[in-house]
Parts: C-alpha cells; sequence; structure tokens
C-alpha cells in the first residue's frame, strides 16, 4: 500500500464524490461562523427558502465586532450592532448554538473552538475566516472560506474544494530563551515569504515543534496562510491527547478511549512523498519583528534593515513599505519608540500569552506614553487570568486586563491605532491600515511585545530575561 501522508489520509476519508476534472466534494465535521461573515450567506438560504442541513455541526460565536470594555452595555458603533444582533436572530431561527456577548463561553472563534472540545484530530474544519488553519495544531484539515462557501455549508454540509498540494516544514532543535512559536512561524515566513507556500497544505513536524505546547502549535498553525498556504497542521501527540484530556466536555464521553486510540494513529506514514519539503533549526532563530507591511518582511529583532539591490523581489512594493512605515534600508529599529502595544488576537491571546507577557512585566512599570491593550481570546481565558491573579499582577504595573474579542487584530471595533502611531501588535497582519487607517504595526512575540511595554522602545526580551 502506498504511504500516505496525515493530509492526505484525512482529505481522502472526507471526500463525498469528485468532480471529474474539478473539485472535491467534501464532508466539513465542524462549521465555525461569526458576525461578519454570516449575514449574507444567512440571507442566500432564506432567499432560496432552505433551512441549515445540519446546525448541530455550526457553531457561533461574536469576536470580530465586539468591544472589549463594558460589554454588559449595548454595543455602540450601529453597523456592529447590527451584525451581533443579526447572528443572534440568525442562530435563533435555524437552531445554531450561539455564545453572544457576555456568555461564558464567548471569544475569539479560533480560540474557543479547541479549548470547549469542539476541534479534534482528523476532522476538517472550516469558517467565513482567514485564520481557521488555527485549529491544524490538532491534526485537523482546518481553512477559511468565502461567504459563497459558508452558505454552501450551511446548506449541505460539504465544499467544494480543489485538493492542495503537500508541503512538509521540519524544524529540529529547541528554541533558546526568550524565543517563542511566534518568532518560529515570523522567522519561517521570513525565510519562504509570503507566497512561499501558495498552493499548499503544510504539515509541520521535528523536536522543535513536538517540544511546544498546544498553544504554541495553534500559533504556528495559525499563520500558514501568511506564507499563502492552505492550511497547516501538526500530528497529535501525547502533548494533544493531554490537552484535550482536560476539556471536560470530552474527557466524559462514553467513547473517549476509543477517540484516543483514533487519534494516536494520526500521523504520516513513514516514506510517504510531499511535494515540496523545508528544514529549519530552531537553536538558529532569535526574537522577531516585522519592519515593513506583510509578516514575511521580518527580521531578527537586533538585526538591520535589509537593503534593497536589483535582485530584490518586489521593489517597488519594498518601497512602498518603507515609505509607510518610515523606515530605511540598511538602519536598525531596536530602541524605536513605541506608541501602542498589543497583547491578543487569534494568534496569542491564549492564557499561555498573558502569563508569558505578565511574568515579564511584573515587579516594572509601563512606560508612560505607551498605550497597551491587553485583551484575553475568550472568557475563559479571562477568567482564568483572574485567577491565577494575572490581572492584578498587571494591574500593579500599569496595566489593564480588558474583556475578549478580536480587538486591535483587524480594527472592526473600537481598538484601532492612530494614524502614524507604531504598534507592537501579537497578532497574525501587519498590511497597510490592518490596525487602523495609517496605523503602522510591527508583529511581536508576547514576550517581545512586553519588553516593549515597559521600555516604550523596540527591545530585545531577553535583555529584560537577563535581568
Amino acid at each position: 500500500m502506498t504511504p500516505q501522508t496525515l493530509f492526505d489520509k484525512i482529505w481522502d476519508s472526507h471526500v463525498v464524490r469528485s468532480v471529474e476534472k474539478g473539485p472535491d466534494v467534501l464532508y466539513i465535521d465542524q462549521h465555525f461562523i461569526h458576525e461578519v461573515t454570516s449575514p449574507q450567506a444567512f440571507n442566500g438560504l432564506k432567499e432560496r427558502g432552505i433551512p441549515v442541513f445540519r446546525p448541530d455541526k455550526t457553531l457561533a460565536t461574536a469576536d470580530h465586532n465586539i468591544p472589549t470594555k463594558d460589554q454588559h452595555l449595548p454595543i455602540k458603533d450601529e453597523l456592529s450592532r447590527n451584525q451581533v444582533e443579526k447572528l443572534a436572530e440568525n442562530c435563533k431561527k435555524y437552531g445554531i448554538e450561539f455564545f453572544g456577548l457576555n456568555h461564558p463561553k464567548n471569544g475569539i472563534v479560533h480560540v474557543i473552538g479547541p479549548e470547549l472540545g469542539y476541534t479534534l484530530p482528523g476532522m476538517t474544519i472550516v469558517c467565513g475566516d482567514s485564520h481557521t488553519s488555527t485549529h491544524g495544531a490538532f491534526g485537523t484539515i482546518a481553512f477559511g472560506i468565502g461567504t459563497s462557501e459558508v452558505e454552501m455549508v450551511l446548506a449541505t454540509q460539504c465544499v467544494l474544494q480543489s485538493k492542495p498540494k503537500k508541503m512538509k516544514i521540519s524544524v529540529s532543535g529547541l528554541l533558546q530563551k526568550g524565543v517563542t512559536s511566534k518568532d518560529l512561524i515570523l522567522h519561517i515566513i521570513s525565510q519562504l515569504s509570503t507566497n512561499g507556500a501558495t498552493g499548499y497544505f503544510i504539515e509541520y513536524s521535528g523536536s522543535a515543534l513536538k517540544a511546544l505546547s498546544m498553544e504554541g502549535r495553534m500559533t504556528i498553525c495559525n499563520m500558514s496562510i501568511e506564507m499563502g498556504a492552505r492550511g497547516g497542521l501538526i500530528a497529535p501527540d501525547e502533548t494533544t491527547i493531554k490537552y484535550l484530556s482536560q476539556i471536560p466536555s470530552l474527557s466524559g464521553r462514553s467513547d473517549f478511549n476509543s477517540l484516543l486510540k483514533n487519534w494516536k494513529e494520526l500521523k504520516s506514514d513513514p516514506g510517504a512523498v510531499f511535494d515540496r519539503e523545508h528544514e529549519f533549526h530552531a537553536n538558529e532563530i532569535k526574537p522577531m519583528i516585522t519592519y515593513g507591511t506583510n509578516p514575511g518582511m521580518g527580521m531578527a529583532v537586533d538585526a538591520t534593515i535589509p537593503l534593497i539591490t536589483s535582485k530584490s523581489a518586489g521593489i517597488a512594493s519594498f518601497i512602498k513599505s518603507h515609505e509607510y512605515m518610515g523606515f530605511k534600508p540598511g538602519m536598525k529599529i531596536l530602541g524605536h519608540r513605541v506608541d501602542y502595544v498589543f497583547l491578543g488576537s487569534c494568534t496569542n491571546g491564549r492564557i499561555e500569552d498573558i502569563r508569558a507577557f505578565t511574568q515579564l512585566v511584573k515587579g516594572k512599570k509601563k512606560a508612560p506614553d505607551v498605550t497597551a491593550l491587553i485583551v484575553p481570546g475568550s472568557k475563559r481565558v479571562e477568567q482564568q487570568a483572574i485567577n491565577e491573579g494575572l490581572d492584578k499582577i498587571l494591574k500593579d504595573a500599569g496595566f489593564e486586563l480588558r474583556q475578549p474579542g478580536c480587538s486591535s487584530c483587524l480594527a472592526m471595533n473600537e481598538d484601532k491605532i492612530p494614524a502614524g502611531k507604531f504598534s507592537v501588535s501579537t497578532s497574525n497582519r501587519n498590511f497597510e491600515g490592518r490596525q487602523g487607517p495609517g496605523a503602522r504595526t510591527l508583529l511581536v512575540s508576547p514576550l517581545t511585545a512586553a519588553a516593549a511595554a515597559v521600555t516604550g522602545k523596540i527591545t530585545d526580551p531577553r535583555d529584560l530575561l537577563n535581568d
């Protein structure tokens, strides 16, 4: 029998049928929806007079547009309020479970899915959100879909998809002190570029990935699409099983032991062939930071911005990026002033991220000229931070733990960065205007964000950890 990759095993087992010289009809195990990409899909169902085929396979949450302060009050922005109310109305009409504002299970869709036990190894998962790739950390095929495809899944529990090619990224060794999973993925993207994995689905492997927590693995898979990949996944192992075993709704299931047995078999066969492979060494990676306007424009925090040469790809884009950011090739940005710091998003809004940030700022004080947005990824993360006393440590250092939501990741809410201001952000994208019109975003890890928050400038977090 021909050896198969993990991706092949999951994909092939979910194909309902294949269209000759066309895409596959892929069955979807779990569908996540939120307030931004679902209204038009529900309108399509209404116009055609058809129901949601499997409402039990769809879960809804409000996250993109919600405020992160005073969530007990009505949402001020009319468009945001209408979208959240419409989602609640559609979920009630079609019998879909909905975690709205103030619900104890509310949070960013890619945070609550795993923590509540909706994301399980071997699944196919979709959502009308590009960072659905996050769920691949559990050994799933998870990817974002467009609004028309959201309607397709609501109506049929299937989606038309062409099967991507397969890429393997191996990372050997262990990360150094002060270097995180966020630095690892930013390093990989900086080497492969933002289109280096276009048309592929990535499987991550190697000792560095095996040593990561589930939170760290989710960060890796979350940013797979920033390389142009359709998604990324990591084979389940003991770390995965330990994480899932701690979720009461799962461990209490009568079939949990049989699920465990199946999950342990989810891995690529020896000799399985990938269309493309890359290898990296974890001990060569330093804390990373982006200097431009796409996630591929990244470097070590203590490095200098690369010079533009005749061999540089996308010269015009690089020049435009430098003009927007106010940087020049050959300059260092270590020591550059910081206006805003954002900790949160589906990339780095989990309890591990808040712990790391809090550990570094403990006993220190927030820089007076820095505005900090510390936003948990879910109500459960928020409550856990409070239970552990992290909110008190943050408060003593001059920070405020806000309420959950997507927040400043994409500025669809009130947490916008003003034009011209520099934001050190743990989110996933640094496009022009991503955090607000004219905002300048530098992507970093929670540790590098914490270092900037207490010094008021771009700082190598290892300097503070050594202190």
